[in-house]
């Protein structure tokens, strides 16, 4: 099928498809950030600072911090839907003239759309109820049994669509092949998704931290999703990293605007979804490996303090122990940036070896 002079089916087809949408993200993100900005300015949407007694290295580096704008993360997940909702009409209302840039497809992108808007609309709410200092810790918010409940809830509900409506069961062991583990592929879809969405969650401490791993995360992903012939995931990967890339261009140090629960929970729980759609869950950790590294600070400091009564680290997740040590929260960032594209790379060669091989 030829668009415009293009064979679509091809692969330099699909290559452009997916450079075109992530252009066009990066494009509608940056022009419609201003809006969102004087938006959340409006509203008053300013971040609230836990106290120190609460945490002290958290209130000592960024109590300065305490009144910027909050849930810029709408800027990433609203670019998203509007174009995957905007492309899907225009291809619905011209009789498939632009269904070479649609990507809304049942088997491969309505549960990542799905899981990214509801989680988008349960980090809003929670970063509301921070913003007015209600629930949660001293800063507010949801308190962290609410949200893993909610993790729960959506990951049961993409567990059920991939077991019983997709029929999926089997996991792919690296140089191994696939394995069918039956209903047990359930539960371990269950906790993919809580862990990727928690330590999403716990990785949004630094200006441009999380912005800048899931980008690195995601665009590992969106190769994948590519080589296996995925191209609808894989367009819809394009869009996320156009969208991070427009979010980032205002969210390095200093941030004008913080990422927010909004942002940090959709991204998270799209991760882990993507992962499992691609069928490289035990790769996930070299792509998201800054995540497993602040999700595992905090569960091991948990853990030492509850048993032997002493802290492991100066306070977690562990980019405050850095900071804590006298990194400077930009060098912090800006490794963390390094250690990800790194491991996302060796985890792309892992994949590509042994698919090869």
């Amino acid at each position: 099928m030829l668009f415009g002079g293009i064979n679509i089916d091809s692969t330099a087809g699909q290559t452009i498809r997916v450079i075109v949408i992530t252009v066009v993200a990066f494009l509608v993100a940056l022009m419609t950030t201003p809006f969102w900005c004087r938006l959340i300015k409006k509203y008053q949407f300013g971040k609230q600072i836990r106290n120190a007694e609460e945490a002290p290295v958290y209130n000592k580096f960024h109590k300065k911090k305490e009144g910027t704008p909050t849930a810029g993360g709408i800027i990433i997940w609203f670019t998203v839907l509007i174009l995957a909702l905007g492309i899907g009409f225009l291809d619905f209302l011209f009789d498939g003239l632009w269904s070479y840039l649609n990507f809304i497809d049942r088997a491969q992108t309505y549960l990542p759309l799905a899981a990214l808007i509801f989680a988008a609309i349960l980090g809003l709410l929670d970063d509301y109820l921070g913003v007015l200092r209600i629930g949660g810790s001293n800063g507010g918010g949801l308190k962290i049994r609410y949200k893993l409940i909610a993790y729960a809830v959506v990951a049961a509900v993409g567990a059920w669509w991939f077991f019983f409506k997709l029929d999926w069961d089997v996991i792919t062991v690296p140089f191994f092949g696939n394995f069918e583990i039956g209903w047990w592929y359930i539960p371990l879809f269950v906790f993919i998704i809580i862990a990727s969405a928690f330590s999403a969650n716990e990785t949004d401490g630094l200006d441009g931290l999380l912005g800048g791993v899931s980008l690195f995360g995601f665009a590992a992903l969106t190769v994948v999703a590519f080589v296996l012939g995925r191209y609808h995931l894989a367009a819809f990967g394009g869009a996320v990293i156009g969208a991070l890339l427009a979010f980032l261009w205002f969210n390095i140090y200093p941030a004008r605007f913080f990422m927010g629960d909004t942002g940090s929970m959709s991204l998270g729980i799209t991760l882990g979804v993507v992962a499992m759609l691609t069928n490289t869950v035990l790769l996930l950790p070299f792509f998201a490996i800054i995540l497993v590294a602040e999700s595992l600070s905090v569960i091991i400091q948990l853990a030492s303090k509850k048993i032997w009564k002493r802290k492991i680290f100066l306070s977690t997740p562990v980019h405050h122990h850095f900071e804590a040590l006298g990194w400077p929260e930009s060098q912090v960032t800006m490794r963390f940036w390094i250690i990800s594209a790194v491991f996302s790379a060796l985890g792309l060669v892992l994949f590509f070896l042994s698919r090869f091989l």
